[in-house]
Protein backbone atom coordinates (compact mmCIF):
# COMPACT_ATOMS: atom_id res chain seq x y z
CA UNK A 1 0.00 0.00 0.00
CA UNK A 2 1.04 3.34 -0.63
CA UNK A 3 1.72 6.00 1.62
CA UNK A 4 -1.01 8.02 0.10
CA UNK A 5 -3.88 5.28 0.93
CA UNK A 6 -2.15 4.45 4.49
CA UNK A 7 -2.80 8.23 4.81
CA UNK A 8 -6.22 8.69 3.79
CA UNK A 9 -7.10 5.67 5.98
CA UNK A 10 -5.62 7.36 9.20
CA UNK A 11 -7.26 10.54 8.15
CA UNK A 12 -10.79 8.41 7.58
CA UNK A 13 -10.60 6.98 10.52
CA UNK A 14 -9.74 10.24 12.87
CA UNK A 15 -12.77 12.23 11.12
CA UNK A 16 -14.97 9.09 12.41
CA UNK A 17 -13.26 8.26 15.48
CA UNK A 18 -13.51 11.49 17.84
CA UNK A 19 -16.11 12.93 20.63
CA UNK A 20 -17.50 15.69 17.90
CA UNK A 21 -18.29 13.15 15.22
CA UNK A 22 -19.88 10.86 17.62
CA UNK A 23 -22.33 13.18 18.70
CA UNK A 24 -23.70 14.06 15.10
CA UNK A 25 -24.29 10.29 14.13
CA UNK A 26 -25.51 8.90 17.19
CA UNK A 27 -28.68 9.14 19.43
CA UNK A 28 -28.40 11.19 22.52
CA UNK A 29 -29.09 8.02 24.61
CA UNK A 30 -26.32 6.25 22.59
CA UNK A 31 -23.72 9.40 22.79
CA UNK A 32 -24.22 9.78 26.43
CA UNK A 33 -23.39 6.44 26.87
CA UNK A 34 -20.54 6.39 25.13
CA UNK A 35 -19.29 9.63 27.44
CA UNK A 36 -19.79 7.64 30.16
CA UNK A 37 -18.08 4.73 29.42
CA UNK A 38 -14.85 5.84 27.80
CA UNK A 39 -11.79 6.59 30.54
CA UNK A 40 -8.88 8.71 30.11
CA UNK A 41 -5.56 6.76 31.01
CA UNK A 42 -1.96 7.18 31.10
CA UNK A 43 1.22 4.66 30.63
CA UNK A 44 4.85 5.29 31.19
CA UNK A 45 7.75 4.36 29.08
CA UNK A 46 8.17 1.15 29.50
CA UNK A 47 4.97 0.31 30.72
CA UNK A 48 2.65 -2.62 30.04
CA UNK A 49 -0.87 -1.84 28.37
CA UNK A 50 -1.94 -5.39 27.90
CA UNK A 51 -0.26 -8.97 28.21
CA UNK A 52 -0.12 -11.68 25.63
CA UNK A 53 -2.41 -13.99 26.91
CA UNK A 54 -4.94 -11.50 28.53
CA UNK A 55 -8.27 -11.70 28.31
CA UNK A 56 -9.57 -8.05 26.40
CA UNK A 57 -11.84 -6.23 28.31
CA UNK A 58 -11.71 -2.94 25.82
CA UNK A 59 -10.13 -1.19 23.05
CA UNK A 60 -7.57 2.08 23.59
CA UNK A 61 -6.74 4.48 21.66
CA UNK A 62 -3.58 6.43 21.85
CA UNK A 63 -3.94 10.36 21.98
CA UNK A 64 -0.09 10.79 22.49
CA UNK A 65 2.42 8.68 22.21
CA UNK A 66 3.84 5.75 20.74
CA UNK A 67 3.58 2.05 21.58
CA UNK A 68 4.82 -1.52 20.21
CA UNK A 69 3.31 -4.84 19.80
CA UNK A 70 5.52 -8.06 20.98
CA UNK A 71 5.62 -11.93 21.09
CA UNK A 72 7.34 -13.60 22.61
CA UNK A 73 9.50 -16.58 21.25
CA UNK A 74 10.76 -20.12 21.57
CA UNK A 75 13.50 -19.07 23.45
CA UNK A 76 12.29 -16.05 25.51
CA UNK A 77 13.21 -13.64 22.69
CA UNK A 78 10.53 -10.50 21.58
CA UNK A 79 9.62 -10.24 18.05
CA UNK A 80 8.58 -7.12 17.33
CA UNK A 81 5.25 -6.82 14.76
CA UNK A 82 3.94 -3.55 14.84
CA UNK A 83 4.02 -0.02 16.11
CA UNK A 84 1.21 1.97 17.14
CA UNK A 85 1.57 5.70 16.83
CA UNK A 86 -0.71 8.58 18.22
CA UNK A 87 -3.97 8.60 16.76
CA UNK A 88 -3.44 4.77 16.64
CA UNK A 89 -6.06 2.07 18.05
CA UNK A 90 -5.14 -1.48 19.71
CA UNK A 91 -6.83 -4.24 21.30
CA UNK A 92 -9.87 -4.48 18.72
CA UNK A 93 -8.67 -7.64 17.38
CA UNK A 94 -8.49 -10.41 19.51
CA UNK A 95 -11.83 -8.19 20.78
CA UNK A 96 -13.75 -9.25 17.65
CA UNK A 97 -12.14 -12.55 17.32
CA UNK A 98 -13.50 -13.48 20.96
CA UNK A 99 -9.83 -14.65 22.13
CA UNK A 100 -7.53 -13.40 24.18
CA UNK A 101 -4.45 -10.88 22.96
CA UNK A 102 -2.40 -12.70 21.15
CA UNK A 103 0.76 -10.08 21.77
CA UNK A 104 1.79 -7.71 24.52
CA UNK A 105 1.72 -3.85 23.93
CA UNK A 106 4.15 -1.96 25.43
CA UNK A 107 4.68 1.94 25.69
CA UNK A 108 7.58 3.24 24.06
CA UNK A 109 6.97 6.75 25.24
CA UNK A 110 4.73 8.37 27.95
CA UNK A 111 1.38 8.08 26.70
CA UNK A 112 -2.23 9.66 27.03
CA UNK A 113 -4.68 6.99 25.82
CA UNK A 114 -8.37 6.49 25.90
CA UNK A 115 -9.93 3.41 26.82
CA UNK A 116 -13.13 2.34 25.50
CA UNK A 117 -14.96 -1.18 26.83
CA UNK A 118 -15.53 -3.72 25.06
CA UNK A 119 -19.15 -3.62 24.93
CA UNK A 120 -19.34 -0.20 24.05
CA UNK A 121 -16.84 -0.14 21.39
CA UNK A 122 -18.70 -3.48 19.79
CA UNK A 123 -22.27 -1.81 20.49
CA UNK A 124 -20.97 1.50 18.42
CA UNK A 125 -19.68 -1.39 15.63
CA UNK A 126 -23.41 -2.21 15.37
CA UNK A 127 -25.10 1.32 15.19
CA UNK A 128 -22.17 3.37 13.43
CA UNK A 129 -22.12 1.95 9.69
CA UNK A 130 -19.37 5.08 9.14
CA UNK A 131 -17.23 3.56 11.94
CA UNK A 132 -17.90 -0.16 11.20
CA UNK A 133 -16.46 0.96 7.58
CA UNK A 134 -12.87 2.48 8.30
CA UNK A 135 -12.46 -0.20 10.59
CA UNK A 136 -12.65 -2.51 8.12
CA UNK A 137 -10.09 -0.52 6.01
CA UNK A 138 -8.07 -0.42 8.81
CA UNK A 139 -8.39 -3.99 9.81
CA UNK A 140 -7.54 -5.11 5.76
CA UNK A 141 -4.45 -2.79 5.60
CA UNK A 142 -2.90 -4.26 8.97
CA UNK A 143 -3.52 -7.61 7.17
CA UNK A 144 -1.54 -6.43 4.03
CA UNK A 145 1.13 -5.23 6.71
CA UNK A 146 1.55 -8.48 7.87
CA UNK A 147 1.57 -10.26 4.76
CA UNK A 148 3.95 -7.87 3.50
CA UNK A 149 6.24 -8.85 6.86
CA UNK A 150 6.30 -12.31 5.37
CA UNK A 151 7.75 -11.65 2.64
CA UNK A 152 9.89 -8.74 4.32
CA UNK A 153 11.50 -11.68 6.43
CA UNK A 154 11.83 -14.90 3.94
CA UNK A 155 12.76 -13.24 0.71
CA UNK A 156 15.34 -10.14 1.66
CA UNK A 157 18.78 -10.13 2.67
CA UNK A 158 19.60 -8.31 6.17
CA UNK A 159 21.08 -5.55 4.52
CA UNK A 160 17.76 -5.06 2.41
CA UNK A 161 15.77 -5.05 5.38
CA UNK A 162 17.24 -3.32 7.47
CA UNK A 163 16.95 -0.23 4.98
CA UNK A 164 13.28 -1.16 3.94
CA UNK A 165 12.38 -0.74 8.11
CA UNK A 166 14.04 2.87 8.26
CA UNK A 167 12.25 3.64 5.71
CA UNK A 168 8.81 2.66 6.76
CA UNK A 169 9.39 3.47 10.05
CA UNK A 170 10.11 7.46 9.32
CA UNK A 171 6.91 6.55 7.21
CA UNK A 172 4.62 5.87 9.61
CA UNK A 173 6.22 7.11 12.81
CA UNK A 174 7.16 10.63 11.31
CA UNK A 175 10.06 12.51 11.76
CA UNK A 176 10.68 14.88 14.84
CA UNK A 177 11.71 19.21 14.06
CA UNK A 178 15.66 17.58 13.14
CA UNK A 179 14.68 15.24 11.10
CA UNK A 180 15.24 12.13 13.11
CA UNK A 181 12.52 9.51 13.27
CA UNK A 182 9.78 9.61 16.19
CA UNK A 183 10.99 6.95 17.91
CA UNK A 184 14.56 5.61 19.79
CA UNK A 185 14.95 2.45 19.45
CA UNK A 186 17.70 0.24 20.76
CA UNK A 187 20.18 -1.99 18.39
CA UNK A 188 18.55 -4.39 20.04
CA UNK A 189 14.75 -3.73 19.10
CA UNK A 190 16.37 -3.22 15.72
CA UNK A 191 17.98 -6.54 14.98
CA UNK A 192 14.78 -7.88 16.72
CA UNK A 193 12.53 -6.21 13.80
CA UNK A 194 14.92 -7.11 10.65
CA UNK A 195 15.38 -10.96 12.19
CA UNK A 196 18.85 -10.65 12.76
CA UNK A 197 21.87 -10.75 15.84
CA UNK A 198 21.92 -7.49 17.61
CA UNK A 199 25.78 -7.41 16.45
CA UNK A 200 25.12 -7.46 12.64
CA UNK A 201 22.57 -4.42 13.28
CA UNK A 202 25.16 -2.57 14.93
CA UNK A 203 27.56 -3.46 12.21
CA UNK A 204 25.12 -2.70 9.16
CA UNK A 205 24.25 0.63 11.38
CA UNK A 206 27.62 1.54 11.45
CA UNK A 207 28.40 0.90 7.53
CA UNK A 208 25.08 2.92 6.53
CA UNK A 209 26.68 6.03 8.52
CA UNK A 210 29.95 5.56 6.79
CA UNK A 211 28.05 5.15 3.44
CA UNK A 212 25.95 8.51 4.25
CA UNK A 213 22.90 6.80 4.32
CA UNK A 214 22.19 8.04 7.72
CA UNK A 215 22.93 10.20 10.27
CA UNK A 216 23.27 8.28 13.92
CA UNK A 217 22.68 10.32 17.38
CA UNK A 218 22.87 7.59 20.06
CA UNK A 219 19.46 5.79 19.35
CA UNK A 220 18.11 8.09 17.15
CA UNK A 221 18.15 7.80 13.30
CA UNK A 222 17.69 10.44 10.69
CA UNK A 223 17.73 9.17 7.00
CA UNK A 224 19.90 11.19 4.74
CA UNK A 225 19.67 9.72 1.48
CA UNK A 226 16.30 8.35 0.94
CA UNK A 227 16.55 7.19 -2.50
CA UNK A 228 19.58 5.11 -2.09
CA UNK A 229 18.28 3.35 0.90
CA UNK A 230 14.87 2.63 -1.33
CA UNK A 231 17.31 1.33 -4.14
CA UNK A 232 18.88 -0.69 -1.36
CA UNK A 233 16.17 -2.30 0.25
CA UNK A 234 13.75 -2.59 -3.59
CA UNK A 235 11.36 -0.66 -1.53
CA UNK A 236 8.36 1.34 -2.98
CA UNK A 237 6.77 3.93 -0.90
Amino acid sequence: MSQEQQIAIEERFARVFNDKSFKERLTSADFDKYMKAKKSLTFQKHDIIFEDGETPKGVYFLEKGAAKLSKSGAFGKDQILRFIKEGDIIGYRALLCGENFQAKAEAMTDIEATFLPAEVFMDLLEIDSQLSFVMLQKISYELGESSNTITFLAQKTVRERLAEILLLLEQKLGTDPEGFIKISLTREEIANIIGTATESAIRLISEFKGDQLIEVDGRNIKILNHDKLMKLGHVVL
